[in-house]
């Protein structure tokens, strides 16, 4: 079976820049048109909101799949809208899967043991029914939270290895409190160094062919001293960069991240690119009824931002 870090490796390749973007739907921003068809068809309740969420989805695939080999999806926009908005959020995992995507579902999961092992069953295996495998989910790698330590991690660990599945381990947040704890001195190093020793041991054992990790990080854009340090404490690692966009990082914050390859990285961005339309200058040029054309405009920028600091482009 092929791992994780080298499909991840293969699509980018194809698709020519190493970026991500989330499909974070939040349904005061999408467009009226799609808002005012379902609610008339299903009455405003989570149903409508669900599927307005599903259809706002399927175009912006159409939109970006062009452009892009990967799309994240923060689980939370979905569960905030109850049953009907997590199969919304299966449907578009399958459909950015039909379009030849690679899905990490942003979940931040981590408990004890036998509750980790439920989750990495959830999203990123099967569920044995009596006897019957019944497939989850069904992302290509998700994102951890590593307070619980290794107990927490390890049965991902496991079922990332057992289905070519990939982690991205929190090292480093794009929150300002992250400070609160990641940045802590604890010795000689900060805790977020701590973090990235261990998601460098954690993923030895599932090094693909290209010679990277399946086990990976969330590395925020920020500081290029902290970023080459992490770099250096997880060499195989790749590094999933947010905070470009939206929350104000820039592309050459992330040129640190990247090895000489060009690979090692994949910055994601979400609001500043399927909801380009909400930008004022992006009204003033498209007016509201283009907003396709605004996404549209939004990834390729993107993609060449990114792709001119990463050495891809």
């Amino acid at each position: 079976m092929k791992s994780f870090s080298d499909r991840l490796i293969e699509v980018l390749r194809e698709k020519g820049s190493p970026i991500a973007v989330g499909l974070d739907p939040q349904l005061r921003f999408l467009p009226r048109e799609i808002k005012a068809k379902n609610f008339k068809r299903y009455g405003k309740d989570f149903r409508a909101a669900s599927r307005a969420v599903l259809e706002f989805n399927r175009r912006v695939l159409d939109i970006i799949s062009p452009h892009v080999g990967v799309v994240k999806l923060q689980i939370a926009f979905y569960e905030a809208l109850g049953p009907h908005g997590m199969e919304s959020y299966q449907k578009t995992i399958r459909l950015a899967r039909e379009r030849g995507l690679l899905v990490i579902g942003d979940i931040k999961r981590g408990d004890v043991g036998h509750t980790a092992e439920a989750y990495a069953q959830a999203h990123l295996g099967e569920v044995d029914i009596d006897g019957f495998a019944a497939q989850g989910y069904g992302v290509d790698a998700v994102t951890l939270n590593p307070y619980f330590g290794e107990d927490g991690i390890l049965p991902f660990v496991k079922m990332a290895r057992f289905h070519g599945r990939g982690l991205f381990i929190v090292v480093k947040s794009t929150n300002p409190s992250s400070r609160d704890f990641q940045d802590r001195r604890c010795g000689t190093e900060r805790l977020c160094e701590l973090v990235a020793r261990r998601v460098n041991s954690w993923g030895r054992g599932i090094v693909g062919k290209s010679g990277y990790s399946a086990v990976g990080a969330v590395v925020a854009a920020g500081s290029p001293t902290l970023g080459k340090r992490l770099r250096r404490l997880m060499p195989r690692a790749f590094f999933l960069v947010p905070g470009y966009g939206a929350q104000g990082a820039k592309a050459e914050d992330m040129r640190h991240y990247f090895d000489a390859d060009g690979y090692g990285a994949v910055v994601s961005s979400s609001r500043a690119v399927i909801f380009a339309y909400e930008n004022p200058s992006w009204k003033r040029r498209y007016g509201v009824k283009d907003w396709e054309r605004a996404i549209e405009d939004a990834v390729l920028k993107m993609r060449r931002d990114i792709s001119r600091v990463s050495g891809s482009g």
